[in-house]
């Protein structure tokens, strides 16, 4: 008896399916750089005009552990928004402007109906960005992955002027000012000791709604996606900042020194400036100390961006739609570490 390619756990006609569905979705996600997109062997895309030496910036990243709450909830539309979040940010740090992202969708058995859901939030993610979504993979993978499991990974390209390439670590001096911008939550990183903190530790139902949550639930507060700084970036046009760290894995710890060139500075942030998301106090009443938390969730900054003081009143005034406020400054670093908070020993 003939066998199929189904009969082996790969269903072709499922994910051509898929394509019918997606290629709207990011057809609605088009920049006019782009002159070819989904369906073909590979995208095209174009440099934006008017630049006069243009430096093609990458990233890529993955949504992690999240993807588990994603799959406990049924709850699929939000973290194609984190998967190009996590991506675009790193871009945003170095000055580019985000261009184009392809996705990455791994699958046990290709359920066309939750990644029409995934992909659509890519695609959301995608115009809150202002990249194009151009293409991507959708691969079925039996028994890599369990049935119903899948997985994600994101690549984007941006581009940037090479005068305006960020950090600019030899301009960076001690009293240079750190803006902070806030985070929505746990935004994509630290959620596996997230998972054991709140459902096993403290207990908590994924519909719980524990008082530290304003009235969220569990789930909620999970699966909250991460913010996209695009807009936030834009608002800074012409205003000479010097540096930015999209705070993801490692914390507040691990992502703040990464903007320096040397071992002269460090970040010293005001920890009364800014509030910790109710997710990480009740994450910390499960008995995880206060570094464990700084080196492993935003502990609610998502972003932090360093100007001159000079021009700090005019960069809050531009970052105020996005609530930035003023959570530090750079200092000598002495003999403490490279990022802490004010009172430490330096």
């Amino acid at each position: 008896m003939a066998i199929t390619y189904k009969d082996a756990g790969v269903d072709i006609d499922a994910g051509n399916r898929l394509i019918d569905r997606i290629r709207p979705l990011a057809k609605a996600t088009m920049r006019p750089e782009v002159l070819g997109g989904i369906g073909g062997f590979a995208a095209l895309c174009r440099i934006p005009a008017g630049l006069d030496e243009p430096i093609l910036v990458s990233g890529t990243d993955g949504v992690g552990t999240k993807l588990k709450s994603a799959l406990a909830t049924g709850r699929h539309d939000t973290v194609g928004i984190d998967l190009v979040a996590m991506c675009v940010n790193d871009v945003l740090v170095t000055g580019a402007d985000p261009l184009f992202f392809l996705d990455y969708f791994a699958a046990g058995s290709l359920d066309v109906e939750v990644a029409t859901r995934v992909i659509g939030g890519i695609a959301e993610g995608c115009k809150q960005a202002g990249c194009a979504l151009v293409g991507g993979e959708t691969a079925e993978l039996p028994g890599l992955y369990a049935a119903q499991d899948y997985d994600l990974a994101g690549f984007c390209v941006g581009v940037v002027e090479r005068r305006e390439l960020r950090p600019r670590a030899t301009e960076l001096v001690a009293g240079d000012v750190v803006i902070g911008l806030p985070s929505s939550g746990l935004h994509s990183n630290g959620h596996s000791l997230a998972r054991k903190a709140l459902l096993e530790v403290l207990g908590l139902a994924w519909d719980a709604t524990p008082p530290e949550l304003g009235g969220a639930t569990v789930a909620d507060a999970l699966l909250t996606p991460t913010i996209i700084y695009t807009p936030a970036f834009k608002a800074l046009a012409g205003l000479p900042w010097k540096a930015a760290a999209h705070i993801t894995g490692g914390g507040l710890v691990e992502n703040p020194p990464r903007i320096f060139g040397d071992d002269a500075l460090a970040v010293e942030l005001d920890p009364t400036t800014w509030d910790v998301p109710g997710v990480m106090k009740l994450i910390a009443s499960a008995g995880v100390s206060d570094d464990e938390l700084r080196r492993t969730f935003n502990m609610g900054l998502g972003m932090i961006i360093v100007v001159p003081a000079a021009e700090a009143t005019r960069a809050l005034g531009l970052l105020a739609p996005w609530a930035g406020r003023a959570v530090g400054q750079l200092v000598a670093r002495g003999a403490g570490a490279s990022s802490r908070y004010r009172g430490e020993p330096a």
